[in-house]
């Protein structure tokens, strides 16, 4: 069975104006919105649909997170633009350029695997296995840009890429070099 990949967070980020204040966003009446200063040089505003967080900061930048899909990261961006217009914002920009800053993916070669056996024929180079530290291998690609977590049940943890494409490949190299080296049982 061949692995499919799970989007599990897209982290996107744009600058909808010049500079906000925030402490007027949280009188405006953003439901649900969290602003503690001392805490967090942001605004924390969580929104059901789709299920994303905004950190929304005095820089007029605003970053997303909890997107499962770049379509949805955007879709949320342009509607939290729409919605500090219409609370009274001034010079939203209603069309901002938006930029992927990572994407986040699952996957799972549904075998178990010998971590320090894959160590072995990799070396230290773009490998680390530390399993006191972390019980995951972490596995550096150079293009894609990408960091595999591979776990001894198969299952990978993908990150770093700025596509979905990004990480489907990153998965196609692990798979065909763990099968060219006959890791995969």
């Amino acid at each position: 069975m061949e692995p499919t990949i799970t989007i599990e967070n897209i982290v996107a980020s744009t600058r909808l104006a010049e500079d906000f204040d925030l402490q007027k966003l949280m009188d405006a009446g953003l439901e649900g919105a969290e602003y503690n200063k001392t805490k967090f040089p942001g605004l924390v505003y969580r929104i059901e649909n789709p299920k994303v967080v905004f950190l929304i900061f005095t820089s007029g930048k605003v970053v997303c997170a909890g997107a499962r899909s770049t379509d949805k990261a955007h879709m949320a961006l342009i509607n939290l633009a729409n919605e500090l217009s219409s609370i009274g914002c001034k010079e939203i920009d209603p069309e901002p350029e938006i930029h992927v800053q990572n994407v986040v993916a699952s996957a799972d070669l549904n075998t178990n695997l010998n971590l320090n056996a894959i160590l072995t024929a990799f070396g230290m180079e773009n490998v680390e296995y530390e399993p006191e530290v972390f019980p995951g291998l972490v596995y550096k690609l150079e293009a894609p840009k990408v960091v595999v977590l591979v776990f001894r049940t198969g299952k990978l943890v993908i990150t770093g890429g700025k596509c979905p494409e990004d990480c489907e490949e990153g998965l196609r190299i692990i798979k065909t070099q763990f099968e060219e080296l006959g890791l995969l049982y």
